[in-house]
């Protein structure tokens, strides 16, 4: 609660990315999961069209699809999403009491399924790379408990299999938010949990060693916040952590917030990385995502005076490392830095 607020002058450039633990089989069976990806099909693409960021895009989302849940035809569905709107499929993954080695072996099964679909990045050699969130939020076993992970090195089974980047974070209330909040840092593969509020910050025009180690993974936290705006018995704040719920959809007060609390990169702080997360598969939520909360929510980011830009996870990750690599000025080649798009063909 302590972390630095940005004045929202200081701010000359956002990138905003919606990261949805998308998971359709959600107290679902298989006839109601298909059903759920139908309605994303058919509204979701209407529901961006008249919406375009500083560079006539049009808003990204990225599904973060549970792959211990695979289904031939609810995946299939969702990657004609992403053909058609220019989102994309990272990894999202519930397991528990695993191991290493049980961990690696389910990794590669959900990798090699969504690769199946033409979804997730290619390094040169074919291998995938994703950005992953864990399921529960109990990433490298950082529940107090030990609770629905059971792999405290899971940081360097993720980088070996391919990830480049984890967006789990903000899990508060959960006990298994990191101390360090509102912060974009590479975290090392200790064993302890304690660790993951540790790591190398990002800075402009420095590309740290353990940038390519695979004992370290880039962390991109959402802001946690006090939102003394809105109110609980009229009295104490509630706690901003950049979900996006029915409850609480996007409005211009947690706008304004996210955009004071945002992680910046040292060197660079008029850039804003704005990373807001969502369960988007079942109602009420995907009400929220595909109707008229949302539409407004755009119509005002489109009004803003400040550029913005609709990313996915991967592409910010690459606005991060072109920044790392010296870049001064916007490109939109930096959505393309050092990951390419999933084939999709």
């Amino acid at each position: 609660m302590t972390a630095r607020a940005w004045p929202p002058e200081s701010v000359s450039r956002v990138f905003l990315a919606v990261t949805d633990h998308f998971e359709p089989f959600h107290h679902a069976d298989q006839s109601t999961a298909v059903e759920r990806m139908q309605r994303w099909q058919r509204e979701f693409p209407a529901s961006i069209q008249d919406f375009a960021d500083a560079t006539g895009r049009q808003p990204r989302h990225t599904f973060f699809y549970p792959v211990e849940q695979h289904d031939a035809e609810v995946v299939g569905r969702l990657a004609d999403v992403c053909r058609e709107t220019g989102s994309e499929v990272e990894v999202h993954l519930h397991h528990r009491d695993d191991t290493a080695a049980t961990l690696r072996a389910g990794l590669q099964r959900g990798r090699e399924a969504l690769m199946s679909h033409g979804l997730l990045s290619r390094a040169a050699d074919g291998s995938p790379r994703f950005c992953f969130i864990h399921g529960d939020w109990a990433l490298a076993n950082c529940h107090p408990a030990g609770k629905h992970c059971g792999v405290p090195e899971e940081i360097e089974v993720l980088r070996n299999a391919g990830c480049i980047a984890d967006f789990t974070f903000p899990s508060a209330p959960s006990p298994t938010q990191p101390r360090r909040v509102n912060a974009i840092y590479y975290t090392p593969a200790t064993g302890d949990p304690r660790t993951l509020a540790g790591g190398v910050g990002l800075q402009s025009a420095k590309v740290p060693p353990c940038r390519e180690a695979r004992d370290h993974l880039l962390l991109v936290h959402g802001v946690t916040a006090l939102n003394w705006t809105r109110r609980k018995w009229g009295l104490l704040p509630r706690l901003e952590n950049s979900d996006l719920t029915m409850a609480n959809p996007p409005t211009p007060d947690r706008w304004r917030l996210w955009l004071r609390h945002a992680p910046r990169v040292a060197g660079r702080p008029d850039w804003a990385f704005v990373k807001l997360h969502t369960h988007g598969a079942p109602p009420p939520n995907c009400d929220m995502l595909l109707g008229p909360l949302m539409k407004a929510f755009r119509e005002f980011v489109q009004d803003q005076p400040v550029p913005v830009h609709f990313v996915t996870a991967r592409e910010m990750v690459n606005v991060l490392h072109a920044l790392e690599d010296g870049a001064v000025e916007f490109d939109e080649s930096m959505y393309t830095r050092r990951y390419a798009p999933p084939p999709m063909g």
